[in-house]
């Protein structure tokens, strides 16, 4: 069977983390594998079972408990439903998708089906965006509303700068183990230091075949299909998708944008506060 990891011990090695990091939640949740065409996929589900659906989509190089770390309060609630993304290092299968055509939306339709939801909240961070607004495009009849965290597909930034600022620490590190790449990979990208993220990505790097396919935009053709309520929370300093053109983009193309908002002192990987406001946004859309 094909794998993403390059070795089990490695493979161990990033599912004890995700274990670990599970354990630091300390919530009551199930965990469930569904099957879909696409492969079979993992799901962590928590909150009141009488509560609305919400699926959380976690971004790239991640997995379902940090997901469900950033936002706390939304288990409370919603009925949470947070998704192992196909081809990333978590416990679903270690399938890679195309971002160039609808391979996510048929997915994530899929995962919807197996679990029998309907009038869903979606909300997705960095590629979960991506994951989420292909969803939309030509598989949102079973989605409510969407909420997007500094998503992937609306915009780039300066790739130029995110190849010297990103990429080449990253190699950097993957080449000498040295963790001062990692710090300075993760200075650039997160607003504020997390050692949690520094152990997990260090493991990451090193054992995992991570997916370095230049990330497409979404057509103006594509985003006026659809029809969903939007809500984009952009981050100003954000070197992968930057704030206030992405918003720009947004406001041009998406019909259905119901609300932007920037935040000004957040890099690409938000901190508790701006996790908060994002949380706030989801939660004041369920009172309404």
């Amino acid at each position: 069977m094909a794998t993403l990891f390059k070795s089990e011990q490695g493979k161990n090695e990033v599912f004890a983390l995700y274990e670990e990091k599970l354990r630091q939640l300390d919530l009551t949740y199930e965990s469930r594998f569904v099957d879909t065409t696409r492969g079979k996929t993992h799901l962590l589900i928590t909150g009141p079972a009488d509560q609305p659906p919400l699926l959380l989509v976690h971004g790239s190089n991640a997995c379902a408990p940090i997901a469900l770390e950033a936002y706390p309060e939304l288990c409370k609630k919603y009925r949470v439903y947070a998704v192992d993304v196909l081809g990333q290092p978590n416990k679903s299968a270690e399938v890679r998708l195309s971002m160039k055509d609808d391979s996510y939306g048929q997915w994530m339709d899929e995962v919807m089906e197996a679990l029998g939801l309907e009038q869903v909240t979606l909300l997705g961070f960095s590629f979960g965006g991506l994951v989420i607004l292909k969803t939309l495009i030509n598989h949102g009849s079973r989605v409510k509303a969407v909420f997007l965290a500094a998503p992937a597909y609306l915009v780039n930034g300066n790739p130029l700068k995110a190849l010297w600022k990103v990429f080449i620490p990253m190699r950097r590190y993957m080449r000498t183990q040295k963790i001062a790449y990692i710090e300075k990979f993760l200075s650039v990208l997160f607003t504020k230091r997390d050692n949690f993220a520094i152990r997990f990505l260090s493991k990451v790097f090193l054992h995992f075949d991570m997916d370095f396919t230049p990330v497409p935009v979404i057509s103006k053709q594509e985003a006026q299909k659809i029809d969903t309520p939007i809500t984009l929370i952009a981050a100003e300093q954000d070197i992968m998708f930057p704030g206030k053109k992405m918003i720009k983009r947004a406001q041009q193309i998406l019909p259905s944008l119901r609300q932007a908002v920037l935040l000004t002192d957040s890099k690409h990987v938000q901190d508790a506060a701006g996790n908060q406001r994002v949380e706030k946004l989801v939660l004041e859309d369920k009172n309404n």
